[in-house]
């Protein structure tokens, strides 16, 4: 086991141990996906790429990547952000590109 993996490891001992949420302990994101047409992301550090069909989010050690149609984001603060939109799919992704989950 690598240094980063036995540190995510410890970080995720803690938060349960303190009976605190993941993504406070973690900076983990929070992704709400409502229907196909609606997702919340809470916890993301920028916007990588904005298209009407496709938006890349960073989060903390991850991106995000939205694939639609008509995609538009109709707010965004600093910690969250509320994207509209025909959406196909979502993915996860290592900073590589690799790992991914699809919607």
């Amino acid at each position: 086991m690598d240094y980063e993996q036995e540190k995510e490891g410890l970080r995720n001992r803690l938060a349960s141990a303190a009976s605190m949420p993941k993504d406070v302990v973690l900076g983990a994101a929070v992704v709400t996906i409502l229907g196909d047409s609606e997702v919340c992301i809470e916890n993301y550090r920028g916007i990588i790429e904005y298209t009407e069909c496709l938006i890349r989010v960073q989060t903390k050690g991850k991106q995000i990547r939205l694939h639609g149609k008509h995609l538009q984001i109709e707010y965004y603060t600093n910690d969250e952000m509320k994207i509209t939109g025909k959406i196909c799919s979502l993915e996860f992704c290592t900073q590589a590109g690799g790992a991914k989950q699809e919607k």
